[in-house]
């Protein structure tokens, strides 16, 4: 190596990998991604070795680089936490908060303790990332994330945003009208079903249980969305039934737009929760998050 090079430079790095975007990077960073672009090639040129590849439409870490991030994780890490615990002796908790969460949870934070938590605390800037897949929180930079309580990681801590959850199905009474209402799941397979599409690329199977019977069903249908809110437009429309989380749905059932079918068949599950790993300092930007979120409940 010919040159050695900054912590702005190195964050300004790892940055860009986790996000594979320099526009992204660069919002994050509050720099342009022209500024950023520079940054990059200047510090290849100090290190006299290639760290991303770029196009037109993407940019991705070369080996090198991905080697040089994955050390340096680590070392940001504590460096962000050394700061933190500074930040508590001075004017209150301050840099990027960036939570992993899918569009319903984001949707549920959006409703009272984001605002809550930027109103308290402005010298936070809230990076709020709604991919929809599941990740590791920790490998891929983020803070905290937010998921059902059933498919919380074990090593994580948790907080809950609401009690419990539930995923239930309905329909337009106008579907129902031509039709008998299914009585038991399997009854499913002689609708039309609005299927739903993971972030995965897998279809969901619809998952039931009453009194210990769990029963798991790959329903049929013509129709296949990626979205639990298109998933409710379709419903009412009168396109088939739908599976979905009840406060989807809410606004349409209490209009009388949709009924409920299986309710019997559709249990409340723990609901969403905020998590974020327990084996290290927790920033001070993310308990004030948590504090928030408890005041909320």
């Amino acid at each position: 190596m010919n040159g050695k090079a900054s912590l702005a430079d190195l964050e300004a790095l790892a940055a860009i990998v986790a996000h594979r975007s320099f526009r992204k990077a660069a919002d994050g960073l509050q720099l342009s991604p022209s500024s950023l672009s520079h940054m990059m090639r200047a510090l290849e040129q100090r290190l006299g070795v290639r760290l991303l590849n770029r196009t037109t439409r993407s940019v991705a870490p070369t080996e090198a680089g991905e080697r040089l991030v994955a050390r340096l994780g680590p070392a940001l890490r504590e460096i962000d936490a050394a700061l933190s615990e500074v930040d508590d002796f001075g004017s209150g908790p301050r840099g990027t908060l960036r939570i992993n969460a899918n569009e319903v949870a984001a949707r549920l934070l959006l409703r009272g303790i984001v605002p809550a938590f930027l109103s308290r605390h402005p010298g936070v800037a809230l990076d709020l990332v709604t991919e929809g897949r599941l990740v590791d929180i920790v490998a891929e930079g983020f803070d905290a994330g937010v998921r059902l309580g059933e498919a919380l990681p074990r090593d994580m801590i948790a907080v809950p945003l609401e009690t419990s959850a539930r995923f239930i199905a309905v329909a337009a009474p106008a579907y129902l009208a031509a039709r008998k209402a299914p009585r038991t799941p399997d009854g499913l397979m002689q609708h039309a079903c609005i299927r739903q599409r993971l972030p995965s690329g897998k279809r969901y199977r619809w998952e039931f249980e009453r009194r210990g019977q769990e029963l798991v069903i790959d329903v049929p249908g013509n129709l296949t969305l990626d979205h639990p809110d298109l998933m409710v437009q379709a419903a009412v429309a009168g396109l088939g039934i739908a599976y979905v989380p009840e406060h989807c749905a809410r606004t349409w059932l209490d209009g009388g737009a949709l009924v409920t079918v299986l309710d019997d068949w559709c249990p409340e599950i723990p609901g969403l929760y905020l998590y974020y790993p327990g084996h290290r300092h927790v920033p001070a930007a993310l308990r004030a998050f948590i504090d928030v979120v408890k005041a909320q409940r």
